[in-house]
């Protein structure tokens, strides 16, 4: 029996066919594949096309988990960044599904959690086990173009979602420097408050790389010129959190720093949410960024600020800490809830 999984974006669509394994929990994909969301009028086109062209010979699927980037209602949803209205039973009753549920696309991830194979993953920190402790609460961590929470309690075969927007919470600095960056960003946005995602996230690394590059030491430095084609180029922005990732790994010494300030808020986050939640099931970084940064992540300067809690801080040290490496993880585990619905 098949099932159909959608990790559905402002830029691109995914849309992966799956089935059962004999063998094994986790689903086996069968095809999948992207599509430019810009290309596109509706996204009940790209799904008539994957299913009635590219899927033509294999057989259709029983149940279908869209993970879409936008607010939730009643199975409906409005894709951020595209003017598409998208209603779960109207897609159930066009494509002929025998279930459909519209999911966000970070929440979804708690559903992959229980079917992650070891070379999707790497651990940071195992944890360990105590008498007491909240085992099945786990959390997600992801920083990509924006930060995304989420959260769920993992109990055998049993999966519950707990709504979160955590990662539009006040973002606090540590230091002087963290302050200013803060005081700046709030008058380059004309904003009143800046929220973590605004820091950690893609999107983030990149402002405080202006935040770094309007200083007098940096009149000469190679981004200005690039910065400027920005201006004009909404596809080059996409592209410099990756460069200055680049140039640090170079060892531009202005670029190291400014990924050291994205490393640092990061973790103090992480931190924060370890304590709020107290995820002894697991603490999960996960988002685009995840991948590109591991080496980072189990540096002694990251886990220096996710430990710097003052007298909490040991509880921090039994708290399983660990980072999905699989980059279609969203797929998966919109794969995953699909595979759930076959049963309902």
């Amino acid at each position: 029996m098949n099932f159909l999984a959608c990790d559905l974006g402002g830029t691109k669509v995914l849309l992966g066919m799956y089935k059962k394994n004999i063998n094994e929990d986790s689903p086996k994909l069968i095809f999948k594949k992207k599509y430019l969301s810009s290309c596109w009028d509706s996204f009940e086109l790209i799904l008539e096309d994957f299913l009635k062209n590219e899927c033509k010979n294999i057989a259709h699927p029983s149940s279908a988990c869209f993970a879409v980037a936008g607010p939730l209602s009643d199975n409906k949803a409005q894709i951020t960044n595209l003017s598409w209205d998208i209603c779960g039973n109207a897609l159930q009753n066009q494509f002929n599904f025998k279930s459909c549920e519209l999911i966000n696309d970070f929440a979804v991830q708690i559903y992959g959690i229980p079917y992650l194979k070891g070379n999707q993953y790497s651990t940071i920190q195992d944890g360990s086990h105590f008498e007491g402790s909240n085992n099945d609460l786990h959390a997600i961590v992801g920083a990509g173009t924006g930060l995304g929470i989420s959260r769920g309690i993992i109990s055998g075969e049993k999966v519950k979602v707990l709504a979160s927007e955590g990662g539009h919470v006040e973002y606090s600095p540590k230091s002087k420097l963290e302050w200013e960056l803060k005081i700046w960003l709030k008058n380059y946005l004309k904003v009143e408050r800046i929220s973590c995602e605004r820091i950690i996230s893609g999107t983030g690394l990149s402002r405080i790389a202006e935040w770094r590059l309007s200083k007098s030491d940096a009149k000469d430095h190679p981004l200005q010129k690039y910065f400027k084609e920005i201006e004009i180029s909404d596809a080059l922005r996409k592209k410099l959190p990756e460069k200055i990732c680049t140039l640090s790994n170079e060892g531009d010494q202005l670029m190291i720093e400014v990924e050291k300030i994205w490393l640092g808020a990061y973790a103090s986050l992480l931190g924060d949410i370890a304590l709020q939640e107290l995820c002894f099931g697991g603490l999960w970084i996960s988002g685009g960024t995840a991948p590109k940064h591991f080496k980072n992540f189990k540096s002694d300067l990251f886990m220096k600020q996710f430990f710097d809690k003052g007298r909490l801080k040991d509880i921090l040290k039994i708290i399983p800490l660990k980072v999905i490496l699989d980059e279609d993880f969203g797929l998966f585990s919109a794969a995953c809830r699909a595979k759930m619905l076959l049963k309902n």
